[in-house]
């Protein structure tokens, strides 16, 4: 407990002693850059107020388990300030001419803090459990009512009993019409169907095909019989 006490002390000791060597070099950085009386007091309080509310910010983030990244940025920025004043105030400056690039910086903080202290001020803090829907509650006597019928087993014996077999059966044979009875040709028909033979005979010394004959009189397939009977 000493030990742990002894620690702490030491730890709080170290904070007094960085943060009144940053607040003195911040008012000597702010008066001479131009913010003298109260002002140059005032800058030191509003850089060190900038960094502890980004560090609170961010830890409370980071223990939600929410993106740290803008309280994280705003401890960046307050942090180069106090780093920036304590390396300007160790004789890398001179504080009697400070640049004019310098003082715009300087005249231009408080605004800066203030639009960071905004945002961390109004950052949400977490979930909204407000927002959660609750789960309904289902009577005990409303689940039983809705639950679903048991359904009968079949009994053993119909289990057990095989399936009839399908039985194919070989599809009927459809028999062919009978060829219609021939249909009785125009005598000018007659007579080209046999000069049409006779040229068919005298060229390859064959009877003409029917059908052949049929087809190059341009007449329909059931004329075949027809034309056949004439020939």
């Amino acid at each position: 407990m000493r030990a742990h006490m002894v620690r702490v002390d030491a730890v709080v000791v170290q904070a007094v002693i960085a943060g009144a060597l940053s607040f003195s070099h911040l008012h000597d950085l702010a008066a001479a850059a131009g913010q003298g009386g109260w002002k140059a007091w005032a800058y030191p309080v509003s850089v060190d107020l900038l960094l502890v509310a980004a560090w609170r910010r961010m830890r409370q983030q980071q223990r939600a388990g929410q993106a740290a990244g803008s309280p994280r940025l705003w401890f960046l920025v307050a942090l180069a300030a106090s780093l920036g004043a304590n390396v300007a105030t160790a004789g890398l400056l001179d504080l009697d001419h400070v640049p004019a690039s310098l003082r715009v910086v300087v005249a231009g903080w408080p605004a800066v803090a203030f639009f960071g202290g905004t945002l961390l001020a109004h950052a949400p803090h977490g979930p909204d459990m407000s927002a959660v829907p609750e789960s309904p509650t289902v009577d005990p006597s409303e689940e039983q009512a809705t639950a679903p019928a048991a359904v009968d087993a079949p009994a053993p014996d119909a289990l057990s009993a095989p399936a009839p077999e399908p039985t194919t059966s070989e599809p009927e044979t459809v028999p062919a019409p009978p060829p219609g009875p021939a249909v009785a040709l125009p005598p000018v028909l007659i007579d080209r169907v046999r000069a049409l033979s006779d040229e068919h005979r005298s060229t390859t010394g064959r009877p003409a095909d029917p059908d052949a004959v049929r087809a190059r009189l341009g007449l329909p397939p059931s004329m075949t019989a027809s034309v056949a009977a004439h020939l």
